[in-house]
């Protein structure tokens, strides 16, 4: 019995800190969280893509430090992935902000602080789901969220795309009807 409480307990301390710890990302680099956020709106085929880049980029390491007979060699690569992991929490931060965002977009009154924290507890209660939050939410944002935070560190923000969004009325000279053009915008 003993057991199942320590279990309970464990992934219920794990349950309060991983919103916790997106929080403090977002309190403590909100510039950062933000460029993050922007990315996974914006742009969330090519924050996958250069997410798993940075994945296979750090996985090839991890697994040659690991296979390494020497101790020091075998420390390097758990730091290693110990701080990658860290550091992808950034961009978990980014899309927690994101379904936040998205909260707040529903009609319902939140603080942003508050459609932040829950934004950060549906993204985890979507991961913890078994199999198919494994699967199907944790592995998928996982790389997404390395993604976005290469895109944050980085400072690359997405393309500014022009979009047609006024009319302006001319006369064609040679039918003399009304013609509606549309003139560029950036939005």
């Amino acid at each position: 019995m003993a057991d199942i409480s320590a279990i309970f307990f464990i992934l219920l301390i794990l349950g309060v800190a991983f919103p916790a710890m997106l929080a403090a990302w977002w309190l403590l680099f909100p510039n950062m969280i933000k460029r993050a956020q922007t990315r996974v709106e914006k742009s969330l085929g090519a924050t996958f893509w250069l997410g798993l880049i940075v994945i296979i980029a750090l996985v090839i390491p991890i697994v040659v430090l690991m296979a390494l007979p020497i101790g020091p060699a075998k420390s390097l690569a758990w730091i290693l992935l110990g701080a990658s992991l860290t550091v992808s929490s950034i961009g978990s931060a980014g899309i927690a902000a994101h379904l936040g965002e998205r909260m707040k977009q529903t009609g319902n009154n939140y603080s942003p602080f508050n459609a932040f924290i829950r934004g950060a507890v549906i993204l985890e209660l979507a991961a913890f789901f078994p199999i198919i939050g494994w699967l199907f939410v944790w592995i998928p944002l996982l790389i997404t969220s390395f993604g976005a935070t290469a895109f944050a560190l980085l400072n690359w923000m997405p393309r500014v795309k022009t979009v047609n969004t006024e009319t302006s009325t001319r006369v064609n000279t040679e039918t003399g009807k009304q013609v509606n053009t549309l003139n560029a915008e950036q939005v």
